[in-house]
């Protein structure tokens, strides 16, 4: 019984409930507070410096916020997903577009490892002798 009551205790403090909230906190009425949105100074003041600006075609700035939810040893799942795209011509807003989580499609990520061309792969004795003599002592300057 001890032991049962043990590994339940055990599993219990693994399981951690966390949401973490990455790239922009949009406003609930995004919707409503885009809509008003006339020049590149009321974005900036309103929701910030964009993430990306396009560089080929049309100038677009990309706004991007999702939660993350940690469940313990279930897998790391993404929800509340937006996306704000708004085209600029100079200072004006020509258009925006809000994409939420029903509009962005599930992107499976592959488990696998993509080998980089060229790349030299050492184990760990191989770095840390390839390290040796590297770097300089603390204070000397160089």
């Amino acid at each position: 019984m001890k032991k049962l009551l043990l590994f339940l205790l055990v599993v219990l403090t693994a399981c951690t409930f966390q949401t973490k909230h990455r790239g922009y906190v949009f406003p609930p009425n995004v919707e409503d507070v885009v809509a008003n949105i006339k020049t590149t100074t009321q974005l900036t003041k309103e929701i910030g410096s964009p993430q990306v600006k396009t560089l080929y075609g049309d100038e677009v700035w990309v706004y991007y916020g999702v939660d993350e939810n940690y469940r313990g040893p279930l897998p790391l799942k993404y929800d509340n997903k937006t996306v704000l795209l708004a085209w600029v011509d100079g200072k004006n807003i020509v258009k925006t577009k809000i994409l939420t989580d029903k509009d962005l499609p599930d992107v499976l990520i592959s488990e696998d490892e993509t080998s980089i061309p060229a790349g030299i792969e050492l184990n760990a004795l191989q770095e840390l002798f390839n390290n040796i003599g590297r770097f300089s002592p603390a204070g000397l300057g160089q």
